[in-house]
């Protein structure tokens, strides 16, 4: 039997333009308790998206029935769910990560995985691509029927190819027109520039 999202608690790792719509989808939609942990946002920001901000990632994890991951890759992230973090989501919590493996200790996972730590995994992306059944870190969750995974390819549809083309294009126009150029980004990276660009809500 399947399990209801609805009455459910969902934590989000990074609450970007990505997180936030899924929060929208999660809250809204299917009526589930969204927490989400991005020591970036602000607690007004995330409030006016349904989230209610967590700064301790541990104490979260505790607490959720899904994680979903989708934070930017950097020194600061890298791994940032290891093996202690890992160790305080529930038995019966679903971890998933569309956002880049690294974020991931990955072979931590594996042996959550493994041992029955936690209830299953639905993975996107992966320290080393592409994902292969056999000789990679991660094959063994190929033998595991609680593991989803797919080649980095979520994102791919009609729509978002229309959409990364549109925007690509009117970045391209601003440049040669010499105008500001619109980030919609809430990378800190991105939005720590302070010439020539102008910002999104």
């Amino acid at each position: 039997m399947g399990s209801d999202l609805s009455g459910k608690t969902l934590g989000i790792v990074g609450a970007g333009r990505i997180g936030r719509s899924l929060a929208r989808m999660a809250s809204q939609g299917f009526r589930m308790r969204v927490l989400g942990y991005d020591p970036h946002a602000a607690q007004g920001d995330l409030r006016s998206a349904h989230i209610e901000k967590r700064d301790d990632l541990k104490g979260m994890l505790g607490v959720c029935d899904f994680v979903s991951v989708h934070c930017v890759l950097n020194a600061e992230t890298r791994q940032l769910l290891g093996p202690a973090e890992l160790a305080c989501l529930k038995p019966t919590a679903f971890l998933v990560n569309v956002s880049r493996g690294a974020i991931v200790d990955e072979q931590a996972l594996v042996r959550s995985l493994a041992e029955g730590r936690i209830a299953g995994a639905a993975l996107d992306v992966y320290s080393r691509e592409p994902l292969k059944h056999a000789g990679h870190p991660m094959s063994p969750l190929f033998s595991m029927d609680n593991v989803i995974l797919l080649p980095h390819l979520t994102f791919f549809t009609h729509e978002a190819m229309a959409r990364l083309e549109h925007d690509t294009l009117e970045r391209c126009c601003e440049i040669l027109e010499g105008r500001p150029v619109l980030v919609k980004s809430h990378d800190p990276r991105l939005r720590g520039q302070s010439h020539g660009v102008v910002f999104s809500e």
